[in-house]
């Protein structure tokens, strides 16, 4: 598609849209997105082809980078998480009965004295 057979094309679109029951907010980010992209086309325009290319390279890279490294952390969460559970099928269950009922009170007496001074 030629550019004049785009522009025409774009600005059909717009009329339709302004056509539209849209909310004055909707035709705002309508027209703040459109914006946006035109300024990318422009940025783009400025960079030589190589420069675009490879760093659309790079960035392919390090999203590659970072996948293994998630990767990576959830299998050893996953091998963390399954050990936890084998040592906790494995622990024997002192309290069985216990475990419902309160927790003992600390003992009041004990063999050793604390001096305590009292105004």
């Amino acid at each position: 598609m030629d550019k004049e057979t785009k522009k025409k094309v774009e600005e059909t679109v717009e009329e339709i849209f302004e056509e539209t029951n849209q909310t004055p907010l909707e035709r705002f980010f309508y027209h703040q997105r459109r914006a946006l992209e035109e300024t990318g086309k422009a940025l783009e325009a400025l960079l030589p082809a190589g420069f675009r290319e490879h760093g659309s390279k790079a960035t392919e890279e390090f999203v590659k980078g970072f996948r293994i490294l998630v990767d990576a952390t959830i299998d050893e969460m996953k091998k963390v998480s399954e050990r936890e559970e084998t040592e906790a099928e494995k622990a024997p269950q002192a309290k069985s009965d216990e475990d419902d009922s309160e927790p003992p009170a600390p003992p009041t007496t004990g063999k050793s004295k604390v001096k305590v001074k009292v105004d």
